[in-house]
């Protein structure tokens, strides 16, 4: 009986050593849910709080940042993300948001495009309809086809913001995600859509905004004028879950940044 006793302290003992020597013991899980320019630094930071807490589960819903705005608001998500800062009257609802980085919205067309710099000014008069053949800009003779997001995207409301065409633009196409408008630009010779900087591939082309390539760097130093933040969206009279709380510490603390910066974005912190 000693001998039973003896050995089963032992194997809990054994256990711990073990345990202590892996990942963080956790367990529970953590959702969020909204804009789609997020997906890759919130995929890669969901990833990396996974591999530090050896028992939670990150889950990300891509419906865009007004549709995560209202789910966690409605209490369907621990955290929204938005690639827009909040509206006054939703901040009234009870909603807070922290920045977690700034992206760059590139403005993007085909790769046979011949056009590598549009102006502020040029971009909202061929949103606008008042620009509406390439060669006025220095490109081939050819009708602009503008791409945009659906209303509701907080890429459209950034991009519009900027450009100063709330309202005013003449969308051939609004699409619901960033790959979507990437897909149909890059298949597009004559196609002008906006993308979140990270997401951009190299089935189009980022055009120069008053003569500033989209990076991180003129993202960071405020020369491309063309950017927004990235939010995270938490109600205020509710409180986290103790995992959701830990996955809102870690990634905005300074310990995040390096994964944030290898997403493409620049982080707040």
């Amino acid at each position: 009986m000693k001998k039973i006793a003896i050995f089963f302290v032992l194997a809990v003992m054994t256990a711990s050593i073990f345990a202590g020597c892996g990942q963080k013991s956790d367990s529970g899980t953590v959702s969020t849910d909204g804009s789609t320019s997020m997906e890759k630094v919130i995929g890669a930071l969901g990833e990396a709080f996974e591999q530090e807490y050896d028992s939670v589960t990150f889950t990300y819903n891509p419906t865009g940042s007004g549709t995560g705005i209202q789910a966690v608001s409605e209490g369907r998500c621990d955290i929204g993300l938005s690639s827009r800062n909040l509206k006054d009257e939703e901040k009234e609802q009870g909603l807070s948001e922290t920045v977690l980085a700034y992206d760059g919205i590139a403005v993007i067309v085909n790769p046979e495009n011949d056009v590598s710099d549009l102006s502020v000014e040029d971009i909202a008069k061929i949103y606008k309809g008042e620009i509406t053949n390439w060669k006025d800009v220095g490109g081939k003779d050819g009708e602009i086809v503008p791409i945009g997001r659906e209303a509701g995207s907080g890429t459209r409301d950034g991009f519009e913001s900027i450009t100063k065409t709330e309202d005013a633009c003449k969308y051939h196409q609004e699409l619901t995600s960033t790959g979507d408008v990437i897909t149909t630009v890059g298949g597009n010779p004559n196609a002008i859509g906006y993308a979140s900087l990270a997401s951009v591939s190299d089935s189009v082309k980022a055009v120069s905004v008053n003569g500033v390539t989209p990076s991180e760097e003129t993202v960071k130093d405020g020369s491309y004028v063309v950017q927004r933040p990235f939010v995270l969206v938490t109600k205020e009279d509710k409180k986290l879950s103790g995992t959701a709380q830990k996955f809102f510490d870690y990634v905005t603390s300074s310990d995040a940044s390096d994964i944030i910066s290898k997403a493409g974005v620049v982080p707040a912190k």
